[in-house]
């Protein structure tokens, strides 16, 4: 939905910058275009005529305050028109706190429960999880594999059916811990006993927050859920998951901000750190293509990443042997599809397969082993690496010509993204490139 959704909106951006003149007629093709992008994302289509007919009406009829061009005033009207149909944000004190994650079964609310306790134990909080799904086959032996895999402690108590047993004595091993996340039950429907027993644990619990967690596949349908949900037991956010794996996530993200219940996180792919607090105005920025500059910078610390050698990176000016050094820095930032969406622009008139952005360690390994094989000169000047150089490098290092073409165009991806960073630092700079 993400990738999907950020290339419509972001073909209308594009004839926003190329146009020679701001017409009727253009505000028509881009207001089509932005239609044609939220319909395809599930987005309701009373609410997107509204949202189309605002743009069309406030670009026409309205002049761009003193000092802005027209470009950059219909992009601002874009942007806040968007902005507007997903709702306020709220975003989630880093203090000590009582959690309890509920949602129907297949939601992901058991992976979703590791990811956000990992999110606190990245910012300093030690998070403690109890395992409560008593229904679901082989439920406590997931959640142990995932906590074990990033170090998170977890009480549960296999074979127990007695849900709000586990939590009472759960509480009583939690207690040298800052965040505590219940995970519960999940069933097919909401059904009678679901929410009974939701309602016992929360009364034992005593949440600080309670959080539904809902596939993003549910599209529209995520009203009724989350109506349902907060009526049971309370909502006070919801994290949307599976949003990098449906086109259906505009209709679940623009559903929820409907009810007023606001969306607190987002899963934006597979790994445990793929899970990003939701903001309404980094997220509409990244997908016009504008970036998100703040979250880059907050994961950069996050990871210890050093601030020398970052800034080499972010200006574009490394060569082969400090992209070797920093590889395994800038995997930890996150795969490099994400990254890019991130990079204000960088996101417009890129043209990238998915197979350009996947990085591996498998593959990162393999890049190693080749710049093992380079000479000095080689590393810090790559441009002088010819045919007959990719052949001796191949031989060396037991590898195809393809794959040493592949690291070096990896290499020259990577640096003319870092060089886009350096050239657009904000909003207001992309703002300017409008009014050319």
């Amino acid at each position: 939905m993400l990738d999907k959704l950020g290339k419509g909106l972001q073909s209308a951006i594009e004839k926003i910058m190329n146009a020679k003149r701001i017409d009727a007629a253009l505000v028509n093709d881009i207001v089509k275009d932005i239609q044609r992008a939220l319909l395809e994302a599930d987005v309701n289509v009373k609410l997107v005529f509204s949202l189309s007919n605002s743009i069309k009406k406030r670009s026409l009829e309205n002049k761009p305050p003193a000092g802005m061009t027209q470009k950059a005033y219909i992009l601002t009207i874009v942007y806040e028109e968007l902005r507007g149909i997903l709702g306020e944000n709220v975003r989630l004190e880093l203090k000590p706190q009582k959690i309890m994650m509920v949602g129907l079964q297949g939601s992901g609310k058991t992976t979703t429960t590791v990811k956000l306790a990992k999110y606190f134990q990245r910012k300093g909080l030690k998070p403690y999880v109890i395992g409560a799904d008593t229904f679901r086959p082989a439920a406590y032996e997931q959640l142990s594999v995932l906590c074990d895999g990033v170090g998170i402690p977890l009480y549960g108590e296999p074979g127990e059916k007695n849900a709000t047993k586990i939590v009472r004595n759960g509480l009583q091993d939690a207690k040298n811990y800052d965040v505590l996340i219940v995970d519960t039950t999940g069933r097919h429907a909401l059904e009678n006993d679901l929410i009974e027993e939701m309602k016992q644990i929360h009364a034992i619990l005593h949440p600080d927050k309670t959080f539904l967690v809902l596939d993003a596949a549910i599209g529209q349908g995520a009203s009724m859920q989350s109506e349902a949900f907060n009526k049971a037991v309370g909502v006070d956010g919801i994290i949307i998951t599976k949003l990098d794996g449906t086109a259906k996530g505009g209709g679940a993200l623009s559903a929820v901000a409907e009810t007023g219940s606001p969306i607190t996180f987002i899963g934006t792919g597979e790994r445990i750190d793929d899970l990003e607090p939701f903001d309404t105005s980094r997220f509409i920025s990244r997908l016009l293509g504008m970036g998100d500059l703040q979250s880059l910078m907050e994961r950069a610390k996050e990871i210890n990443v050093d601030e020398a050698k970052a800034e080499k990176m972010l200006k574009g000016r490394f060569t082969l042997k400090d992209f070797y050094e920093q590889l395994e820095s800038m995997t930890k930032l996150g795969p490099l599809k994400q990254i890019m969406q991130m990079l204000p622009g960088m996101g417009i008139g890129i043209k990238m397969t998915d197979s350009d952005y996947e990085m591996t360690t498998e593959k990162i390994n393999g890049f190693k082993v080749i710049m093992s094989s380079m000479s000095e000169d080689e590393l810090m000047n790559p441009k002088i690496i010819n045919a007959g150089r990719i052949k001796r490098v191949a031989i060396g290092s037991g590898s195809s010509i393809e794959e040493v073409r592949g690291l070096l165009k990896y290499y020259r991806m990577t640096q003319k993204a870092m060089k886009g960073l350096s050239g657009r630092q904000n909003i207001s700079r992309l703002m300017k490139k409008f009014g050319e």
